[in-house]
């Protein structure tokens, strides 16, 4: 009888030592962010510590993806994931086994890890989910289009007070409705582009759009004021500088952003385009407030034209005078 038990006792000893633990991870999230993807798979109670009697299987879905035998120093990767690989071969001694994926080739799902070392094995399941995200946070993609709108509200409603006060030539109104135009489809486009989810080719030309295409409001600030005013003064140039330093901190923060996710820089695209509404803002006060100033001064091109017409009159009035003299 005692025999018999110690026998039971040293088998169940012996089978308990047979199996590998892991450190268990339930499960690992994707975004649009990541370019390769990691699946955990680490064993705490190896004994030989050696590659070479250890062999390791990743499945998805019960399907074999990837292999290595240690004895032989063989992989095996399915064809729909070429990029599958150890993180560290030289770290599987030590019981890493996690597996590498290209993201694009990282499908969500269930996958499950077996390690064998000698007659030792065990098995150990991750699930792979995708977080639903944005490249951008949605309070900072809000802030750059509702800047943006801004910034074409406040263009136009300056336009529409020099259309009022001022007579255009038709090339330059031409120039300007043009120009006006170009900017707003971008400005449309790009939007619809970005306030798509994902990081994608698409989310960055729509970035691209919003902010690159915006230099057309440098030259059309300076036609604006060019109808204004007869001599640009100190004051205009200020505000055009104001408006080419708010474009030059945007594009300098779509280049930082685009080659980064999550954006490390959204905040210098936002202080970009605030700039430029800024200077959008003082530009429609300035033109507002002098033409109200100037309300009775004649228009560019009438200045020298009233003059002109008042000696004219004068003239003729001078010519067909007739002198009333008394008769003899």
């Amino acid at each position: 009888m005692w025999p018999l038990a110690a026998w039971v006792l040293l088998s169940a000893v012996g089978a308990g030592s047979a199996q590998l633990i892991f450190s268990v991870t339930d499960v690992v999230e994707k975004t649009d962010c990541n370019k390769t993807v990691v699946l955990p798979c680490y064993v705490t109670n190896l004994k030989e510590n050696n590659a070479n009697v250890m062999f390791v299987t990743w499945k998805k879905q019960g399907k074999v993806i990837f292999s290595f035998d240690g004895a032989r120093q063989e992989f095996f990767r399915d064809p729909a994931v070429p990029s599958a690989n150890l993180v560290s071969r030289a770290d599987l001694p030590k019981g890493i086994a996690s597996l590498m994926l290209n993201s694009a080739e990282a499908d969500v799902g269930n996958y499950s890890c077996e390690v064998t070392e000698s007659n030792r094995e065990g098995e150990t399941r991750v699930e792979l989910r995708k977080h639903s995200g944005s490249w951008f946070l949605l309070v900072e993609r809000a802030i750059i289009i509702a800047l943006l709108f801004l910034v074409i509200i406040l263009c136009s409603a300056q336009l529409s007070v020099i259309a009022l006060k001022y007579e255009i030539v038709p090339k330059k109104k031409t120039g300007i409705l043009v120009a006006s135009f170009i900017f707003t489809v971008a400005a449309v486009v790009g939007t619809v582009l970005f306030v798509q989810g994902g990081y994608t080719a698409q989310n960055q030309a729509g970035l691209g759009l919003i902010v690159v295409p915006a230099v057309i409001l440098v030259p059309l600030q300076y036609l604006m004021f060019g109808i204004v005013f007869e001599s640009l003064q100190q004051a205009t140039f200020a505000l055009i500088g104001l408006q080419i330093l708010g474009y030059v901190i945007a594009v300098v923060g779509f280049a930082l952003c685009v080659s980064a996710c999550p954006p490390l820089h959204g905040s210098v695209v936002i202080a970009g385009l605030a700039i430029m509404a800024i200077a959008n803002l003082l530009s429609l006060a300035y033109v507002f407030i002098m033409g109200s100033r100037m309300k009775d001064h004649p228009r560019p091109g009438k200045a020298v034209e009233e003059p002109l017409n008042g000696l004219q009159s004068y003239v003729m009035c001078e010519k067909y005078t007739v002198v009333d003299t008394p008769w003899p």
